[in-house]
């Protein structure tokens, strides 16, 4: 039965294991999410799709691994603070950047930007932007 990745993102366990999700709802999803699968500890994987219509109103960082960011659709540019400087990188449908353990990331969107995500969730911080 196929799944729109938007809707439902996929978790990627221990020992190889993939599993839908239940509907993405929100922010408030991702509790429930990390409750589901906390016995994956570091090793689990959140793969999401998400739309963005503007920029981004906060930074976030994963502590306990890398996130690949893939563009599907449109542009958009990820900022990402590293040895406390801002660099920017403009991703076009196809193109990917890595997001480092440890480094606060956001992204400007000018007009539409659909991206696939591949996150190492577990420990994830947000702040203002």
């Amino acid at each position: 039965m196929p799944h729109q990745l938007s809707k439902h993102p996929v978790h990627l366990g221990l020992g190889a294991t993939a599993c839908s999700e239940p509907e993405f709802t929100g922010m408030e999803w991702y509790a429930g999410y990390g409750e589901r699968h906390a016995a994956d500890g570091v090793e689990g994987r959140l793969v999401s799709m998400h739309t963005f219509e503007s920029s981004w109103e906060g930074w976030e960082m994963h502590p306990q691994g890398h996130e690949v960011v893939v563009c599907t659709a449109g542009e958009l540019t990820l900022l990402q603070e590293l040895e406390g400087e801002v660099q920017r990188v403009t991703l076009r449908p196809g193109e990917y950047a890595l997001n480092p353990p440890g480094v606060w990331h956001t992204a400007d969107v000018s007009g539409s930007a659909t991206a696939l995500f591949i996150t190492a969730g577990v420990g994830t911080e947000h702040r203002p932007r």
